[in-house]
């Protein structure tokens, strides 16, 4: 019998320039990511231009990443921050180097 493919889960947490927070989960880190940059999927994404990925873990269980997801919801801000922190000290954005620039594209600014 032929194994199917290990399903992979994530918990996420999106950010923008003035640090507001949303944690959510998936099935799909780049399409989700991709959707929050375009303002879809979520109207509190879309209102606060939540354009960053600032964190996030990987599961193989929907239970467990859903345990999660609501567990770091229910953190007060200094928590989630200190989260991210212990990740991603400079809160870039992690999504960042998934795409892959044109070649006539100029570099970007570091």
């Amino acid at each position: 019998m032929p194994s199917h493919p290990q399903k992979i889960y994530f918990v996420y947490i999106m950010t923008n320039r003035s640090k507001t927070l949303y944690a959510g989960v998936t099935n799909s880190l780049v399409r989700r990511e991709r959707e929050h940059k375009l303002g879809i999927g979520s109207s509190f994404a879309a209102k606060y231009k939540l354009d960053r990925l600032a964190y996030f873990e990987r599961f193989e269980d929907i239970r467990n990443a859903i345990e999660r997801e609501k567990q770091i919801k229910g953190w007060l801000r200094i928590r989630k921050i200190a989260l991210i922190v212990s990740m991603n000290p400079e809160w870039k954005d992690l999504s960042a180097e998934w795409y892959e620039s044109h070649p006539y594209q100029p570099p970007k600014a570091s």
